[in-house]
């Protein structure tokens, strides 16, 4: 077994889960021999705590997290550490965007998800604001979205599949998460194995030790992973562990 590195940060959606967005057998047998054997197995996904929560509930995972693309990291389940929040005044005009666009949207608060179809009733400044988000197919529209929100400045701009965009506040991303868990378990970046398909994973993946892309993953990711493995569907993860961390 490598002692070269001691954290594996795992992408959820399209890596960690199947298309069917579970786990497979496989993969929760090897990960949890990593641990046993003494490698971190950290969470680190787009989605919110309370969504990723079961998966590593289900891995007997004890470890911190990073949830909604790093605007949450968490010392351990339910232990909060440190929360970003977006300015109220880019959620409006986020906000506004959708509607003009007529595209899907949904944005995260600390409490809860919104979306186009229930978007909040109470004055927007109650809520805590952390992440947005688009989806639309029609690649004109997107484009055309992105080139807004890149105009508005102070966001960091992502995506989790093709066809939608995730936004965080500025600087707020998996790898300033990833950073945070590491100075938290007392280690280094090159210590860290970062796997992921999209573009929320790149720059964790370009800033870990072993940046590792699915054979799912979007083209970009890909070419600037250090490696390529087998798909979600294919047991990747388990790749992943017998040969970069057993060796």
């Amino acid at each position: 077994m490598s002692n070269k590195y001691k954290l594996l940060a795992l992408d959820m959606d399209g890596t960690l889960l199947r298309d069917d967005h579970e786990i497979s057998p496989e993969t929760v047998i090897w990960i949890k021999k990593a641990v046993e054997h003494g490698i971190h197995v950290c969470l680190s996904t787009g989605r919110g705590f309370a969504s990723a929560l079961p998966y590593g509930e289900q891995l007997g995972l004890s470890t911190p997290m990073v949830t909604v693309n790093g605007s949450e990291v968490w010392k351990a389940p339910h232990d909060l550490y440190r929360r970003s929040y977006m300015d109220v005044q880019l959620v409006k005009d986020m906000y506004d965007i959708g509607i003009r666009k007529n595209s899907w949207f949904w944005a995260y608060s600390v409490d809860t998800v919104y979306n186009k179809e229930h978007w909040i009733q109470k004055p927007i400044e109650n809520e805590q604001w952390l992440k947005f988000g688009y989806h639309t197919e029609d690649h004109d529209v997107r484009h055309e979205i992105l080139m807004e929100l890149q105009n508005m400045g102070g966001l960091e701009i992502t995506n989790s599949s093709p066809f939608n965009l995730e936004i965080n506040p500025q600087g707020v991303n998996k790898a300033t998460g990833i950073l945070e868990v590491c100075r938290l378990l007392g280690i280094e970046m090159s210590e860290v194995i970062a796997v992921g398909d999209s573009m929320n994973d790149l720059a964790v993946i370009q800033q870990a030790g072993l940046g590792v892309a699915m054979g799912n993953a979007q083209q970009v990711v890909k070419d600037e992973a250090d490696v390529v493995v087998a798909t979600n569907n294919e047991d990747g993860i388990v790749e992943v562990i017998q040969k970069y961390i057993f060796g």
